[in-house]
């Protein structure tokens, strides 16, 4: 005598496809809430430290990092007083390291100490004046006439700026966007694309962006 076989209805089957559709939705929609949360963290940490730096200026008369009247704290060194954060952003001495210290010291800054802090995607944050040695620029852009519409020359950043390392393309591009021209090779937002975590020189020339999911970014922002 033959059995009857068993198996799920049309029914059933739809009613599972709801819940792994819905499940699906939910964990893509919490990923895109923990990236945009990332996003505002970025831009929240480099508009407080702007902030900080400004405080300082005001009660200071001098740039963190560059004040040589620091000896005002026993564990400080004193800058130059020439307007320029020398050394490189991720330097761990000279001015661009004590430009943390004094923020620190100052209270215009949570913590101890002359380390660049983390961001939200535990890349390094840093400063320094045009190529870090003098008001040599960059961050440069040489324009591109083989597109349309062709994309002019940007000039380079003599200037302070500070950096924000390890972003990942999406986050780049939101935070150059919602900061500045969204372009990675214009405006007061760079960005330079990285062989390596945390790279230590910032270079010469800045990029547009590529979102491919893989690569990742370091953007810096004129103070």
């Amino acid at each position: 005598m033959k059995t009857a076989q068993k198996g799920f209805t049309l029914v059933e089957i739809a009613i599972v496809l709801v819940i792994i559709g819905l499940l699906l939705g939910g964990i893509l929609k919490g990923q895109e809430m923990i990236t945009q949360a990332k996003i505002k963290n970025v831009i929240a940490d480099m508009s407080g430290v702007s902030a900080a730096m400004y405080g300082y200026q005001d009660r200071y008369r001098a740039l963190p990092g560059d004040d040589k009247g620091a000896t005002r704290w026993s564990s400080a060194t004193p800058g130059d007083g020439d307007g320029i954060i020398e050394a490189k952003y991720l330097a761990t001495t000279g001015e661009a390291s004590e430009f943390w210290r004094h923020l620190r010291l100052s209270g215009f800054v949570a913590g101890t100490g002359a380390d660049q802090p983390f961001n939200a995607v535990s890349g390094k944050m840093g400063v320094q004046t045009g190529n870090a040695t003098d008001n040599a620029g960059v961050l440069a852009f040489a324009g591109d006439t083989t597109v349309t519409p062709n994309i002019p020359a940007a000039p380079a950043i003599t200037t302070l700026i500070m950096c924000s390392a390890n972003l990942p393309d999406k986050i780049a591009v939101s935070v150059d966007a919602q900061m500045d021209d969204g372009f990675g090779y214009s405006g007061s937002v760079r960005s330079f694309k990285q062989t390596a975590p945390n790279p230590t020189d910032i270079a010469a020339a800045s990029v547009a962006y590529t979102e491919d999911g893989v690569s990742t970014y370091t953007v810096c922002r004129q103070m």
